[in-house]
């Protein structure tokens, strides 16, 4: 990080950000991207040697000085500039005019911590951080610039804080943490969008003449939009081309915008969502955005992502998960739902003991009148009908077993039919008159009270403490309406003052119980963003536990957020959110690309699926470092059908790569599997974990298998389909690593031909995993 002639250079591993003070003192942006030297600053940087037609001077000593035509790091309002402002706020005399200009900077080491809101760390002590100080041209309100460089992840984050030293109130409508501006290079803009067990899909758009918003207004990051996104150019794949990656450290409201000017600038801003924001700044009194990040890549997008995924890794999952491998779980929602007792759960445990499961999860339906979610929430009493003994008793029985104990929450929500509400009905969130609006027969407690707050930290700490708990789910299961409390005199404050209060909640829940795992949950992914993995190592990716949808869910995910942070679980099929059968091995094929768990009942599975479920297991955890912490590739697919992922380990020993067929063409051509980075010259070992394949998958063309011909649904066949399981498909061969990476045949899929132990049976939605290891 260097600054000469008025030039600064912000210089990670591989990239370059380069911006300069002109001569009214705004910030130009010159570069972003591949490293330059600073010295060729001025050659990079835009020209203006002559006046626009139809442009607002910015000073009537330079006819040629127009904003509106300048790569800006920040602008204001009123002064030629009509691009999206990153600021708009009323000044006491009532104007929204602002021009910050440079006054000063200093470069210091590592971070700078905020006081409310949570930030990138640095352990290693390698980041610096620009702070530059801007001055309000006519009034005394002061901006200041943070950048903040982490070098070994090839990330850059930014963010403001503007305070108000004016004798008046300053009413903030609109600040982005963000603002760059860049030359247009042809860009697409590359979105992660969906819903409810639809989340984080990618869709691509041509950045034309325009804005074009990413956001969110439901008071979470929510599975709408996710807040990052990625710019690139037109023909940047995944492992080629010049890609921008953006992400914001945030839970609630947020703003990305990407403009096309009409001078053919691209501007991109992220930040707090301006939508019904209102903040008023006394005299004295600051305001902090929340943290921004950046990251380049030539290398396409699986460059990006593993900026990314370094950055989240190392700088932003915290505590004592850091890098640590994550348990296989088992979750007793979908066997259960909210009908349990103790000793189903137990029999739910023993099972999954067998197996090799390591940590039980007791989902919703332990406190209170909680029989349906229609009542109890917001109480936190356990209900002794259904567990005797406590949570004590019962978390001691499941430690018996050998295997850790964990318990779902959801401490922002509340029933009217509950202990809470009849006590403080004013807790929840409401309109001032009218009824509220519900979800999930639901309400949201107010978290900007301070009392609501305390509430909540003191009966989930109780709860904790009163037994052992190793791992917590944290749920919360409904959009924001209704966004009024009485308790704030400006409600334009609230839906940040809300995200503020919810941060503090977690800090004074988990800081004093490090050693809990925590999951965050939103209604599946409706909160998966840089904020809460400040607090969660991990954040259940989707309520869809279909892995046809999870390939679209989690590849959409892997642009932004490495693998370890995704809940990834095998449940029963037919799905219950698609209605889709999908084999056991591919249900465990994708989940194994993420934080394993399983959620189903296991008293139904026959012999052979026990069986094939112990083998996942097994596998799962003799490749968990890699699968969790690997880096993840993704494939350029040349069949529409078809979706690759990769993992390698971080010494490049071992390579796991997922096959994946969506639907089944008939007489489907060879398949070839071209792996990445591996050295040429090395010779590996590639073989496919074993997977089985079940009688009953092969209906009526058990014929073509059997010696003797038998109904397909006739007792024989559905009793041998609970104990016997054929192969399905076999590869296992040794080749260099140009070979690999060039592209090896595979065994042939099932081509209607027959069948025999080498052939996978593929079908709709089949899929093989293979172990690729270096040997010499």
């Amino acid at each position: 990080m260097t600054y000469e002639n008025g030039v600064f250079a912000l210089d990670t591993r591989c990239t370059s950000y380069i911006f300069r003070v002109t001569k009214f003192r705004h910030l130009e942006h010159i570069h972003y991207g591949e490293h330059v030297a600073v010295s060729d600053a001025q050659p990079l940087a835009s020209k203006h040697d002559i006046q626009l037609g139809s442009s607002v001077m910015y000073d009537t000593t330079d006819d040629n000085y127009c904003l509106d035509n300048l790569c800006l790091e920040w602008s204001g309002v009123g002064r030629g500039d009509y691009r999206q402002t990153p600021v708009e706020a009323k000044m006491p005399d009532g104007s929204f005019s602002s021009d910050f200009l440079y006054v000063s900077h200093e470069i210091v080491p590592g971070c700078v911590p905020m006081q409310s809101l949570p930030t990138a760390y640095d352990d290693e002590k390698t980041a610096q951080t620009l702070i530059i100080n801007l001055r309000e041209r006519d009034r005394d309100a002061a901006l200041t610039l943070y950048y903040t460089v982490f070098p070994e992840s090839d990330v850059i984050s930014r963010r403001c804080v503007i305070k108000n030293n004016c004798t008046g109130d300053i009413s903030l409508r609109r600040i982005m943490s963000m603002s760059l501006d860049m030359p247009d290079r042809g860009f697409l803009m590359h979105s992660f969008d969906g819903g409810w067990i639809k989340e984080a899909h990618r869709h691509i758009r041509s950045v034309e003449y325009g804005m074009y918003v990413n956001s969110s207004t439901t008071g979470a990051s929510s599975n709408r939009h996710n807040p990052g996104f990625l710019l690139s150019e037109k023909h940047t794949g995944e492992d080629s081309g010049r890609a921008w990656g953006f992400n914001l450290v945030y839970s609630g409201n947020h703003f990305g915008v990407v403009e096309k000017s009409n001078h053919d600038l691209v501007r991109i801003q992220l930040g707090i969502n301006p939508h019904c924001f209102d903040w008023t700044l006394h005299p004295g009194e600051s305001f902090e955005t929340p943290e921004a990040v950046m990251t380049f890549s030539e290398c396409g997008f699986n460059g990006l992502s593993a900026n990314f995924h370094d950055f989240v890794n190392n700088n932003i999952v915290r505590g004592n998960w850091k890098n640590i491998e994550r348990p296989v779980l088992i979750n007793d929602w979908e066997a259960c739902f909210f009908k349990f007792t103790r000793e189903k759960l137990l029999k739910l445990a023993r099972r999954a003991k067998k197996l090799g499961v390591e940590l039980f999860v007791l989902d919703d339906g332990w406190f209170g009148a909680r029989n349906s979610d229609t009542a109890g929430l917001g109480d936190y009493d356990v209900n002794l009908r259904k567990l005797p003994g406590g949570l004590g008793e019962f978390a001691d029985s499941i430690e018996k077993l050998g295997m850790k104990f964990g318990l779902w929450f959801e401490p922002e929500g509340v029933n009217v039919d509950s202990e809470l509400y009849r006590a403080h009905p004013d807790w929840a969130i409401k309109p001032p008159v009218g009824e509220p609006c519900f979800g999930r027969n639901q309400l949201l407690l107010d978290l900007t009270r301070k009392e609501v707050r305390d509430y909540i930290v003191e009966n989930v700490g109780k709860t904790l403490d009163s037994a052992k708990i190793s791992y917590v789910k944290w749920d919360m299961n409904r959009h924001m309406s209704d966004a009024y409390s009485p308790a704030l005199s400006n409600q334009g404050e609230f839906a940040h003052r809300y995200i503020i209060g919810l941060y503090e909640v977690l800090n004074r829940v988990f800081t004093p119980r490090r050693h809990i795992l925590f999951e965050s949950c939103s209604s599946g992914g409706n909160r998966f963003d840089l904020g809460m993995l400040c607090y969660s190592p991990q954040i259940w990716a989707s309520d869809d536990t279909d892995p046809i949808e999870r390939l679209d869910i989690q590849s959409g995910l892997s642009y932004l957020y490495p693998q370890s942070t995704m809940g990834a679980h095998v449940s029963a099929a037919p799905h219950q959110q698609t209605l889709r059968d999908t084999p056991l091995s591919t249900r465990f094929n994708v989940a194994a690309f993420g934080v394993l768990g399983y959620e189903l009942e296991l008293k139904y599975m026959t012999h052979a699926e026990l069986k094939e479920l112990r083998g996942q297991i097994e596998f799962y955890k003799a490749h968990r470092r890699t699968l969790q912490f690997g880096r993840f590739y993704r494939f350029d697919e040349r069949k529409g059908n078809k979706v690759h992922w990769q993992v390698s380990s971080r010494d490049g020993k071992e390579h796991i790569v997922g096959h994946f067929q969506k639907l089944c063409t008939a007489s489907e051509g060879p398949d070839a599997l071209c792996v990445h980075d591996l050295q040429p010259k090395a010779k590996y070992h590639l073989s496919c974990k074993r997977q089985s394949l079940f009688i009953k998958r092969l209906g009526g063309l058990v014929k073509h298998v059997m010696p003797i011909e038998l109904d397909p649904d006739g007792l024989i066949l559905r009793t041998a389909n609970k104990f016997i399981t054929m192969p399905d498909g076999e590869e296992d061969f040794t080749a260099s690593g140009a070979a690999l990476m060039s592209g090896v045949g595979l065994n042939n899929q099932f081509l209607g031909t027959g069948y025999n132990d080498k052939i996978h049976m593929f079908g709709d939605f089949g899929s093989a995993v293979y172990t690729i290891e270096r040997k010499s």
